[in-house]
Formats: structure tokens, sequence, C-alpha cells
């Protein structure tokens, strides 16, 4: 139990997050979409793309962001995505920002679930061009995500292999692990087009980790960055050159 809730703090580090007041309030078209957990109530934010509209749906990409971050520090950031035609679904994670309860792997999984059920119905959302993006332990959740729900393509940024990885790589023992997000097993399993980012020069999640879950994936592009952990990406127009052209060569963006 000791290790479990150290592992929590470690893994989740939520207390040390302060939403910001307002937040959201200034951003164009967001909408907020909250659901019951078992918890209490979990928030999500959903920003329609352009030329999006109930009569013409397109493709959303459900982003999930890093255990450091909330759902407030990436509409702008996200943009991007609403400007080549792609709706974006942010989804936050449980006792994080003003979402009730703990987060988990377990908790995580529910909640993402009951989601993309609702973003999946809506009317606006074209459900064959659903894209899941992760960044960071964000990657975990989209995967364990896509062992339950086939989205359209997946990109994996700044993400590792597992958390029992990274416990070993701190000296911890990966079987006491109680949220193991083992993405590449979930990789290994897809048949669907993966595009995964990583820093060359990060040294919180190894590049070491982006290599190996393009191994075990079966239909793969990786990009690398001369970057770390926190600047990545180094070149935010670059950047969105390869989302788009990854989208585009998909048939999920024109």
């Amino acid at each position: 139990m000791i290790f479990k809730t150290i592992q929590r703090q470690i893994l989740f580090p939520r207390h040390l997050l302060q939403p910001m007041p307002g937040a959201g309030g200034d951003v164009p078209g967001l909408e907020k979409i909250w659901i019951d957990s078992p918890q209490g109530r979990v928030e999500g934010w959903f920003l329609r793309g352009r030329g999006i509209s109930a009569q013409k749906p397109g493709p959303v990409v459900i982003f999930a962001h890093g255990n450091g971050e909330l759902i407030d520090d990436w509409p702008e950031e996200m943009d991007g995505y609403r400007g080549i035609g792609a709706s974006v679904f942010l989804p936050e994670y449980r006792g994080y920002g003003r979402s009730a309860g703990d987060p988990s792997q377990e908790a995580i999984g529910e909640d993402f679930l009951r989601f993309y059920d609702i973003i999946a119905a809506r009317g606006d959302v074209d459900k064959n061009r659903i894209v899941f993006h992760g960044r960071s332990l964000g990657g975990g959740a989209v995967c364990d995500l896509a062992s339950k729900r086939k989205p359209r393509a997946l990109i994996l940024q700044s993400t590792f292999t597992s958390v029992k990885d990274m416990a070993r790589r701190f000296m911890m023992p990966g079987p006491l692990v109680s949220d193991p997000f083992d993405n590449n097993s979930v990789v290994r399993s897809l048949d669907l087009s993966i595009l995964i980012i990583h820093g060359r020069n990060d040294d919180l999640i190894p590049f070491e980790h982006a290599e190996r879950n393009r191994d075990a994936a079966k239909n793969v592009k990786l990009i690398q960055y001369n970057c770390g952990h926190n600047d990545c990406p180094p070149d935010w127009a670059l950047y969105w050159r390869d989302l788009h052209d990854f989208l585009e060569s998909n048939g999920i963006v024109q």
C-alpha cells in the first residue's frame, strides 16, 4: 500500500498543479463536457475544427496531456489541429484541475472510454476519422484507450514503453507498479498507422523508448527532434507540418 501511494504521487503529481481561474473562458468555440465517474465529475473540453459542422462532420484528435499538466495548458498549443480541419478533444484525468477523484490507470481508462463514446456519437464528428494523440503520460492513456476502441491513427509524443520499464530505470521494483501503462504491448497488437515523435536528448524518457515502440509496431514512422522532454517540439512550425503530413497521408485531413 505504501509503495502504491508513493508510485502514484510520482506518476500523478496533481498536488503541484493549480487550475487557472476562468480557464477556457477566452478560447473561441470551447465546449465543456462533463461525465459522472464513481468519484465525482470529470471534465473534458471540445474544440471544433475549421469548416466542421453537424452538416459537415470532420475528424477529431483526442489529446492526452502529460502528468505535470492540465487541459488548461493545451487549447492554444493544439490550435494547429483546428486550423487544418480537425476538432480537438481534451479529456482531463481524475483528480486534476477541476475534476474529482484520484487518478489511476483504471480510473483514466474508464473515463476515457466514456468520453470516447460521447465524442464518437456527436453529429459533427466523423467516427471513422478519430485520432489519438498522447504526450508523455498521455501516451499511456491513449494506448490504454486504443486497446478498447480502435482509432484511425495513433500519435505518441515523448512517451515510454511502459511505466514498469521507467520504474526499473529509477531502481524501483517493476512488478509492484500499480499502473503499468504497457504501451509497447499495445502498439505491438495494433494494425494501424502510428506516428512516434521524440526528442533525441530526452533525459526523462530516453529516446530508446521511442525506438523500442517503433520496433514493436507494424506500420510506424519515427520522427526525432533535437530537443529534450519538455521542449519538444523545438520548432512548432515544423511540428505542425509533420503532423499535417501524417494526417493527410492517412486520409484524415486534406
